[in-house]
């Protein structure tokens, strides 16, 4: 025992006295673990999964969303209240997302299941970002339809690269949480990094010359369109394509009917619809009221990122302490807290802060890291819910239908926070009735908790669909993989928490 103690001091001193070789160490690790990956899955892959994650949607979110911001209000001169209600237009092709991973599954071009839809994207995307930052005094409808464009573009590679990474899970299933944890890491530090710099580059070359910036991580996934390796399928049976389409939808709507699975899905459409976004109405507050903090482009990205921060950081917390608790318990704090959340505007708005010797940027930031926080927290037990609620064989497709109602539910919360603003007259000029709007939104997040009783009461470790719903029937073992490549469509929730 002596020579033991002996080792673990001597151990222990080691550790101790070197400090950087303890760093040195964590990162040659991390090296290590990338050039397994590289090693295992091939590069080209390992690449994709970075320009896609970690340029193409993180990196462009934080960028494109303060281009646009700004965009709206300097270029287009649009009111808040019709910047608002346009916000969520532009997010229309991702309420459609499981029509794109249909496609992809089911429709081959060229004989190709893969290649041709990134590279469709990257055009899109390519073609739209330009149109926005080339043409002068561009009609609103077209820009509207531009923007919308760049979403499709973004909403289409991300659906693909979701059917690649479950592809690679299943044919390396040892290495499915590692693959996860790259396509995580990736968006992460991609929209930090997207957030940060946004302010600074709208400031030098302005938001049309941001939309030219955007143009280049596009053309990255048209790139990565022609590195993806993939089989060439031969014989491709279109009829059998569109048969495949009927099907999934007839098992789609027999599930729905399944009272385990519409209580939630009306539970979590309400508590989305009813987080009324009111952003731009603060956005327009900052940067434009004249007793206001008159926030410069810099600090708006700066504000950006740490909300992405902040909602890091919520994942991580829900992981480490919350996800054995009952669904119920967790939103119920969480919806309060969302609804308090949303009243460190008021004081900004009414400048209590002032009184009290506090800058505007540090209750904005701190408002910023908290509220995305919290948003978070309350995200993901309906995220996990929603995986709980897929039944076997139609798995991948049901998970991308639920994740459609919950973008239908920010959708109505993007526009009704855009009547609300319009209602109360908060215009680019105008904003004694902010606090009103800011009010009524608070008390509205907390209205959800009343029908948690929709929300199942059981341990979130146990099924909630009945025991029929688990069991594959051998009719749908030929489709099991093709359900599967569409699990990951979780991905795309970071495109949408942009605007909890």
């Amino acid at each position: 025992m002596g020579q033991e103690d002996a080792v673990s001091f001597e151990g222990q001193l080691h550790r101790d006295k070197k400090p950087k070789d303890r760093i040195l160490d964590l990162i040659s690790r991390q090296f290590y673990w990338l050039r397994k990956l590289i090693d295992e899955l091939h590069w080209s892959f390992v690449s994709s999964v970075v320009i896609l994650y970690g340029i193409n949607q993180g990196m462009s979110l934080g960028m494109s969303r303060i281009s646009t911001q700004y965009y709206m209000k300097d270029e287009q001169k649009l009111q808040p209240s019709e910047a608002q209600v346009y916000f969520g237009i532009i997010q229309l092709p991702w309420v459609v997302k499981p029509l794109w991973g249909l496609l992809t599954d089911t429709l081959p071009i060229l004989g190709y299941r893969r290649r041709p839809y990134f590279i469709l994207g990257g055009f899109i995307g390519v073609v739209a970002m330009l149109s926005l930052s080339i043409n002068q005094n561009l009609h609103l409808a077209f820009a509207l339809l531009c923007l919308m464009a760049g979403s499709a573009g973004v909403a289409i590679a991300d659906v693909t690269i979701d059917a690649c990474v479950t592809e690679n899970s299943i044919s390396h299933p040892s290495l499915a949480s590692d693959m996860q944890s790259l396509c995580g890491l990736s968006s992460s530090v991609g929209q930090l990094i997207g957030y940060a710099i946004s302010g600074v580059l709208v400031h030098l070359i302005g938001s049309k010359g941001v939309f030219g910036v955007l143009s280049i991580p596009a053309g990255l996934v048209i790139l990565v369109g022609m590195m993806t390796r993939e089989a060439h399928v031969h014989n491709v049976a279109y009829k059998r394509a569109s048969q495949k389409f009927m099907d999934a939808g007839k098992s789609m709507w027999m599930a729905l009917k399944c009272e385990n699975v519409w209580r939630p899905c009306i539970y979590m459409y309400i508590s989305l619809a009813l987080s009324l976004h009111i952003h731009e109405g603060m956005f327009y507050w900052y940067t434009d009221a004249k007793d206001g903090p008159s926030f410069s482009k810099e600090m708006v990205g700066s504000i950006s990122s740490v909300g992405a921060v902040g909602s890091l950081l919520g994942v991580l917390l829900y992981q480490n302490a919350f996800k054995n608790h009952p669904f119920r318990g967790v939103l119920f704090w969480t919806q309060l807290l969302y609804g308090a959340s949303g009243l460190v505007d008021l004081i900004l708005v009414s400048r209590v802060n002032l009184k009290f010797g506090i800058p505007d940027y540090v209750v904005v930031v701190s408002d910023a890291a908290f509220s995305h926080m919290i948003g978070r927290l309350k995200w993901m037990p309906l995220l996990v819910l929603s995986s709980k609620l897929c039944p076997s064989g139609i798995e991948g497709t049901f998970f991308a239908l639920l994740m459609s109602i919950d973008h239908i539910g920010m959708l109505t919360a993007s526009w009704g926070g855009g009547l609300l603003l319009h209602a109360f007259n908060v215009t680019r000029t105008q904003f004694d009735n902010l606090w009103i709007v800011i009010v009524i939104r608070s008390i509205l997040r907390v209205l959800p908790v009343f029908i948690l009783f929709l929300i199942p009461s059981s341990d979130p470790n146990a099924s909630i669909l009945p025991t029929e719903m688990l069991k594959s029937k051998k009719a749908d073992d030929m489709l099991e993989n093709q359900s599967m490549e569409m699990a990951p469509l979780v991905s795309s929730v970071d495109q949408h928490l942009v605007d909890t």
